[in-house]
């Protein structure tokens, strides 16, 4: 009996130690095939330094949510889980703001106020229709600061479960992405050309905006190129990346220069470059039309040398935005969204980080680009869709266009690319040419560095209302918001990102939902297998048991 106690005490005590140690150190395994919950560590660095809570607020809680947000919501709590498992610190709650009836409204215009919009849902289930209203953001807070962190990742033409998978896969960068702004202290200097007829600020406001929350923004001019270009190139080496949108007026050969050696020194470039002069506004005069011409900006063979080639030709498409004309006379005029082919609507053949599970982005008259071979490593990041034609300049263009059924066998160029990324070593533009002026440190090969160019000024060009810049990608007359902004601003990460943030993005997640179609149609059969079929299995083993016991005992 002693002996039993013995053995019962040291099990016990083995128990509990099992348990004190399992509650200080534990592991966590990830089985699934795509390792969804593992962290990269790009992701796991954002934390890492998190010191005191930082608080996480998501606005994504109901009982009566769509399976599709339900399975959203699910995969939200269980990435902040693992962020949670890695630091402590890291504390969330999931809130319900429209749940009390009482506050619902006040909520509602609080959020708003501070750029939460709502998102109404229509979802099919069971063969009913049902009409949902969600809050898919979240707020982290950390040390004073608050940044709001996007839950959905909307994508043009997508159904409801293709919504959520988009979503589902943006998660991980979205909250890293965040948390980055929370932890990480601006220090990367970003200069806007100024000086060869760039667009207005008031045109690059709302893209300017969002950048200014990751990095440091100002203009530079190389007017000061003429009388001190060794100054200027010094100023200029300052900052970590240029923007050039959409110049158009042609730089001399002492500004490409240093343009030139600034890239040689390891620079960074984004060049939104329009070859054909031509604006949608100048089309809304009496004629309807106006003559689209090559813009000479001398940058040719600049952008040669590099390994590309932009060609003053428009490319039309019959996979393109609408543009929106009021059509009739007087007060019987209504507006109407009509086919507009020099508006391409561009996407990506590829998961590189800067265009994987991102939205149509729309362009306005834009350019072809063509890729050189030499040293340089080339992406396509956008291209349109196959049926396009190429048409050169100059060359008259009407709005009559839109009442003009077009041939589609005329648009038989295929694919063509819009924007490219470029990589590597580049060699100068004035390698083993006459410099038009000397500087000291000059070199004919750069350190490795990277270049965005694309094809289209207007893709960084916003609205201007009475009340102000409007909103990058959103068209007004149709209520679509296209890719434009976010597009931009990962091609910005991508080049300035040296802890590997943005590549995040290639994560590729597969999200599994069940046929709503099939569930209401095999309904009542599933119901029949799952209730009716184990009670008759019943009945036949008890039949089968009363049966054979009678017949062993009355023997």
């Amino acid at each position: 009996m002693n002996k039993h106690i013995k053995y019962i005490l040291i099990l016990l005590v083995v128990l509990i130690g099992i348990n004190y140690v399992s509650s200080k150190a534990f592991k966590r395994f990830d089985l699934t095939e795509d390792k969804r919950y593992t962290l990269s560590e790009a992701a796991i660095n954002t934390i890492k330094d998190v010191e005191s809570p930082m608080v996480i607020d998501v606005f994504l809680k109901g009982d009566n949510f769509p399976s599709e947000i339900r399975r959203l919501q699910n995969e939200t709590r269980q990435l902040l889980e693992e962020f949670s498992a890695k630091n402590s610190h890291i504390v969330f709650s999931f809130i319900n703001p429209l749940e009390d009836e009482s506050t619902r409204d006040r909520n509602m215009q609080q959020l708003m106020e501070r750029g939460l919009t709502p998102m109404q849902l229509s979802v099919q289930e069971t063969g009913k229709s049902s009409q949902d209203v969600i809050f898919p953001w979240a707020l982290a807070s950390y040390n004073d600061q608050t940044v709001i962190i996007p839950l959905v990742k909307s994508k043009i033409g997508a159904s409801q479960q293709e919504l959520v998978i988009n979503s589902v896969q943006h998660l991980e960068y979205a909250f890293a992405d965040g948390f980055n702004k929370l932890t990480k202290p601006k220090s990367r200097k970003i200069a806007i050309l100024r000086g060869n007829k760039e667009l207005e600020d008031k045109y690059i406001a709302n893209f300017a905006k969002k950048l200014g929350e990751y990095y440091y923004l100002a203009p530079f001019t190389l007017d000061s190129v003429a009388t001190n270009p060794q100054k200027t190139l010094k100023d200029l080496e300052v900052f970590d990346l240029i923007i050039a949108a959409k110049p158009t007026e042609a730089f001399t050969e002492e500004e490409k220069l240093v343009l030139d050696q600034y890239t040689m020194n390891g620079g960074k470039s984004l060049w939104l470059i329009d070859a054909v002069a031509m604006e949608k506004d100048s089309l809304y005069n009496d004629s309807g039309s106006n003559f689209a011409v090559t813009r000479d900006l001398n940058l040719t063979d600049f952008f040669f040398k590099y390994g590309i080639r932009i060609n003053p030709v428009l490319v039309s498409t019959l996979y393109s935005a609408p543009i929106t004309l009021a059509m009739g006379d007087g007060s019987e005029s209504q507006f109407q969204h009509l086919r507009w082919p020099y508006s391409p609507l561009a996407s990506s053949k590829n998961n590189h980080p800067i265009v994987n599970n991102l939205n149509l982005v729309r362009f306005d008259f834009a350019n072809q680009i063509d890729t050189l071979k030499n040293s340089i490593k080339k992406t396509i990041l956008l291209q349109t869709e196959p049926l396009t034609k190429l048409e050169g300049t100059p060359r008259q263009i009407s709005l009559e266009v839109v009442t003009q059924e077009p041939d589609p066998a005329l648009f038989n160029k295929g694919n063509q690319t819009l924007a490219v990324l470029l990589e590597g070593e580049f060699s100068s533009v004035y390698q083993n040419r006459i410099k038009p002026f000397k500087l000291s440190g000059e070199k004919d090969k750069s350190t490795p560095t990277k270049m965005i160019v694309i094809a289209d000024g207007d893709v960084i060009k916003n609205d201007v209302s009475r009340n102000g810049p409007q909103e990058l990608g959103f068209d007004k007359w149709t209520g679509q918001t296209y890719g434009n902004k976010e597009f931009l601003l990962n091609a910005v990460n991508y080049l300035l990102d040296d802890d590997g943030l943005i590549n995040i993005r290639s994560k590729e997640i597969t999200v599994a939902f069940l046929n709503q179609e099939k569930i209401t149609d095999e309904k009542t059969t599933w119901q029949l297998i799952n209730i009716a079929f184990p009670l008759v299995l019943l009945s036949l083993f008890g039949f089968a048991f009363n049966y054979f016991r009678k017949k062993k005992y009355s023997a």
